[in-house]
């Protein structure tokens, strides 16, 4: 891919993030102005926890598709991924039902409002998980239209659309003074989003031709196969994203979750680049791998991984010089997380210098590798919140983060370039 399309291509994806990156920073601001930071703080904490439950609901799924469009593109057997999809939801619907089950009859309201020392937290969870499959179904669509070749559709509807829904209903709110809903607010965008995406799914599939007898056949054997080590690693990477917030909880009152969540947003804000980048990239490194070229894909991943750096310095370089008055902007009450996010800033740095690591892995068959490596620093996160957080509060979380990934990164980036002599890194 030509440098100039590659640029190109992530621009328009960028501008989009940055869009849905606003929304989101305009309706934090509102939130944190306008509701109490108990009821941002139970928000954050069904945000973290649908996250995780999500990767095991999704089961890969989502990032398996990109693969198999890039893979039947190479093949020329695009129509294929009809049958691909379908047996891509049978398995998100079976798993979404496995774990309300497991809840409801293993776990009782007392032991779960015991655990994390509150009496509202069973009910969170339960709210959680009944949304569970609008919340995956909608995953799914996105990262399928993406796999379609509407990119660009795809991330309005992942950066904006996915917001729209929770800001426009917690106005309403607001207006008829109902602010403790702020959370089936925010699970109630889930059901309206799974609709629609799955309206423009439908509407992309029929227009593919009909598949032909010799069309590449995938079995759901197959599916499964290559979906299972993808979702352990997006299991592993949104448990990283999450577990602090939910160990948080155990620990640390629901302001305090507020306070950190609102510094975790404003880190990862660092991270459009790399996100925007890999949208793009993704199905070309399957396509690519596919054919064996090593030249071609060292020179898409060079030019990726200047574009990813160097956009997330500049967003870097401003929230570090100006964390205090950005924070400040929540509320005055959080700016107490102002340490935490510096730690934050300093494990996007590296992130951004690292590379498109972990998309080139599971784009490559290296799906089991990457699971080991996030296993190792989930193991590694999980271990230090719980060893930090009780002395340091949210700022024994945000060095556990940072740990953790320089870790997981690092161990990427000598792999690759040891076993493909592909430098991921910034060079």
């Amino acid at each position: 891919m030509p440098i100039k399309d590659l640029t190109k291509k992530s621009l328009y994806v960028l501008i989009i993030r940055s869009i849905g990156v606003l929304l989101l920073f305009a309706f934090t601001l509102f939130i944190t102005n306008y509701f109490s930071a108990v009821d941002v703080g139970r928000y954050d904490f069904v945000r973290s926890v649908v996250m995780v439950l999500g990767g095991i609901a999704l089961m890969g799924t989502n990032q398996s598709i990109i693969y198999y469009s890039g893979l039947l593109k190479a093949r020329n057997s695009i129509e294929s991924i009809r049958a691909v999809y379908f047996k891509m939801l049978r398995i998100i619907a079976l798993i979404s039902l496995i774990i309300f089950c497991s809840f409801v009859l293993f776990f009782s309201e007392r032991s779960i409002n015991e655990l994390f020392n509150n009496e509202v937290s069973f009910s969170l969870l339960l709210k959680s998980i009944l949304v569970l499959i609008f919340f995956s179904l909608t995953m799914l669509n996105i990262d399928t239209i993406r796999a379609l070749q509407k990119t660009i559709l795809s991330e309005i509807y992942r950066s904006i659309f996915r917001y729209l829904p929770v800001f426009l209903f917690a106005l309403l709110l607001i207006k008829f003074n109902k602010d403790s809903y702020l959370v089936e607010a925010y699970l109630m965008g889930f059901i309206l989003l799974s609709f629609f995406s799955s309206i423009t799914v439908y509407r992309l599939l029929r227009k593919l031709k009909k598949p032909i007898e010799d069309t590449e056949k995938v079995s759901l054997a197959q599916l499964i196969k290559t979906s299972a080590p993808m979702a352990l690693s997006a299991i592993a990477y949104f448990i990283m994203q999450s577990i602090d917030v939910i160990i948080l909880s155990i620990y640390e009152s629901f302001e305090q979750i507020a306070y950190y969540s609102v510094s975790v947003k404003l880190a990862t804000t660092t991270a459009l680049a790399l996100m925007s980048v890999n949208i793009v990239i993704a199905p070309k490194i399957a396509e690519i791998y596919e054919r064996g070229s090593t030249h071609e894909m060292q020179e898409i991943i060079i030019q990726s991984t200047r574009i990813i750096f160097f956009i997330s310095l500049c967003i870097l370089s401003i929230l570090f010089l100006f964390s205090d008055q950005i924070l400040s902007f929540f509320g005055s009450s959080y700016v107490a997380a102002n340490k935490a996010l510096l730690f934050l800033l300093a494990a996007q740095f590296f992130s951004a210098a690292s590379g498109p690591g972990a998309i080139y892995l599971n784009m490559t068959g290296r799906q089991i590798v990457l699971n080991k490596i996030l296993l190792l620093g989930l193991l590694l996160n999980i271990g230090l919140n719980f060893y930090l957080i009780p002395i340091e509060g949210i700022n024994g979380a945000a060095k556990a983060t940072l740990i953790s990934l320089v870790l997981w990164n690092s161990i990427t980036m000598m792999y690759i370039y040891s076993n493909d002599k592909i430098k991921i890194f910034l060079n």
